[in-house]
């Protein structure tokens, strides 16, 4: 990471640290994902007095949790619900982080601090960058314990053996490969389009139909009409920060300092 992108990214999140409030709707939207994975796997079952094991259904779908032959019927059912919950509980803030990186261009344009960010030094690949990486930084630092708290609540509160399913290689392609390759396609989307827009809400409305494709196969996994184990979430991962750093030279292609000076004069 160049000096240049270094120093931008510490304005960026200097901004950010002064409205702190921004970072609460991704805040929120992880406990509400911990809420509703417990209260459909722990507390549901806990009020009902019915086992999650007597629902045929579930039971289908907890088929392909395998390799743990410890677990009983409910342990495998929580287990399958909280490995899709943990995909879900990565892509939601991503969705929120989009608002920051909304603001990347039609922000500072709208504020009239674009003018002198582009009078400096900094390359369109840098400026373009430190943006994206920007927006990403506070979500994941939000996140993360978010997460420890999500592993936390399974370590109590769920059957025996529950939490060994989590802490597995196919967690750690998700968490560490996956998410961070989604991310930084939808957050270089939102760059992108909101170089070519006036307003911050139309940029990331179109960024939103860029991840759509990917939001369906989260709801493939979730509803078992699909299950991708450690590797192809790894691939996956990987091929997304190809598809990256595809969008980025696109974007600094695209990227047009004069139409973006003088556009909404």
């Amino acid at each position: 990471m160049t000096r240049r992108i270094r120093a931008l990214l510490r304005k960026e999140l200097i901004e950010i640290s002064r409205h702190k409030s921004s970072l609460l709707p991704i805040a929120f939207v992880g406990v509400y994902c911990l809420v509703l994975a417990m209260g459909l796997t722990v507390l549901l079952p806990a009020v009902t007095g019915e086992k999650l094991s007597e629902d045929p259904d579930y039971l289908k779908l907890s088929a392909s949790i395998v390799g743990y032959p410890g677990l009983s019927a409910d342990a495998r059912i929580q287990a399958y619900f909280f490995q899709q919950f943990l995909l879900v509980f990565l892509f939601v803030p991503i969705s929120v982080a989009m608002t920051a990186a909304a603001h990347a261009v039609v922000g500072e344009k709208e504020a009239r601090t674009m003018e002198p960010l582009l009078a400096t030094p900094l390359t369109t690949r840098e400026l373009l960058v430190a943006k994206v990486i920007g927006a990403l930084l506070p979500a994941v630092v939000v996140t993360i314990p978010e997460l420890l708290l999500y592993l936390g609540a399974i370590a109590v509160f769920s059957e025996p053996g529950v939490l060994a399913t989590m802490i597995t290689w196919r967690s750690a392609a998700a968490i560490g490969v996956l998410a961070p390759g989604l991310s930084l396609i939808a957050l270089q989307l939102t760059v992108l389009f909101s170089t070519r827009v006036q307003n911050e809400n139309t940029a990331r409305q179109l960024a939103l139909l860029g991840v759509l494709p990917f939001g369906a196969l989260i709801l493939a996994q979730f509803t078992g009409h699909l299950w991708l184990s450690a590797g192809a979430l790894a691939a996956a991962g990987i091929g997304l920060i190809g598809v990256w750093l595809l969008l980025l030279a696109l974007s600094v292609a695209a990227f047009d300092r004069d139409r973006v000076l003088t556009r909404w004069r």
